[in-house]
């Protein structure tokens, strides 16, 4: 029924932004009173909770990464978007787009130069 797909980069240098893409199908991500997360989990740690971005647009962000942190959507295309500044390797990560019951199998980005 839903599905969620990430797409990234793959690989990020050192104090570039990494940008990730989430494309919904089965639901549309203006639905009302839907919302969209995003989560990562680090190799080794567990999930972090990064941001959520709601049907009409309203975005909040964990407060530990809100200041390098954005999320941006795409209605026409039924995308959603993360966008994290300054990386460093510490934001090596799979990361995945989610509703509260649907998630994506994840996107693996490293930051290495």
């Amino acid at each position: 029924q839903v599905q969620l797909q990430e797409s990234g980069p793959g690989l990020v240098k050192p104090s570039q932004t990494l940008s990730v893409t989430c494309t919904v199908s089965g639901a549309s991500i203006t639905t009302n009173y839907y919302a969209w997360n995003w989560i990562r989990q680090p190799p080794g740690k567990g999930l972090e909770w990064m941001g959520i971005i709601t049907h009409d647009g309203r975005t909040y962000y964990n407060p530990s990464l809100k200041s390098r942190t954005s999320m941006s959507r795409d209605t026409s295309k039924n995308q959603f978007s993360l966008h994290l500044s300054s990386v460093t390797p510490e934001d090596t990560a799979v990361y995945y787009c989610a509703s509260p019951i649907y998630w994506g199998q994840g996107t693996q980005v490293t930051v290495s130069s």
